[in-house]
C-alpha cells in the first residue's frame, strides 16, 4: 500500500484529500500544513507521494516542494492548486512536481494523477 503525506493549510481539504486516498486503497501516513512541515515530516515519514497545497502561511508549497526535491530528486509531489494559479504551477513543475491538480477536483482526478506518478494503468481494487 502506498504512503502518502497531505500537506494543506486548511485541515477540511486535508481532510477531504485523505478519505480520498483511503478510499481508494492509499495510506495516509501524515498531515502538514505548510511547505517547512511538510518537508519535516518527508523527511521522518519517507512516503511514497506527496499532495501540496501552492499558496500556504509561512512557507508556501513552491518552496516545501523545492526542499523535499532538494532533499529526494527522486520525491513524487503532487500539486494542488487554484484554478487562477497556472503561473506557480507552471513554476511547481519545472522545480520537479509530478503532477497537479486543480480545486475544485473530482476525486477521480486525484486518483488518476497518483495511479500516473506511480505508474499505475489500473486502477485499484476497492
Amino acid at each position: 500500500m502506498k504512503k502518502i503525506l497531505v500537506v494543506d493549510d486548511a485541515k477540511v481539504v486535508r481532510m477531504v484529500v485523505s478519505q480520498i486516498l483511503k478510499r481508494n486503497g492509499y495510506q495516509v501516513i501524515g498531515e502538514a500544513a505548510n511547505g517547512r512541515e511538510a518537508f519535516e515530516k518527508y523527511k521522518a515519514l519517507k512516503p511514497d507521494a506527496v499532495t501540496m497545497d501552492i499558496t500556504m502561511p509561512e512557507v508556501d508549497g513552491i518552496q516545501g516542494l523545492k526542499d523535499i526535491i532538494a532533499y529526494d530528486n527522486q520525491a513524487k509531489v503532487i500539486m494542488i492548486s487554484a484554478l487562477d494559479q497556472r503561473d506557480a504551477l507552471a513554476e511547481a513543475i519545472r522545480h520537479g512536481a509530478a503532477d497537479y491538480v486543480v480545486k475544485p477536483f473530482e476525486d477521480d482526478r486525484m486518483i488518476s494523477a497518483l495511479h500516473e506518478i506511480f505508474g499505475d494503468s489500473t486502477p485499484v481494487e476497492h
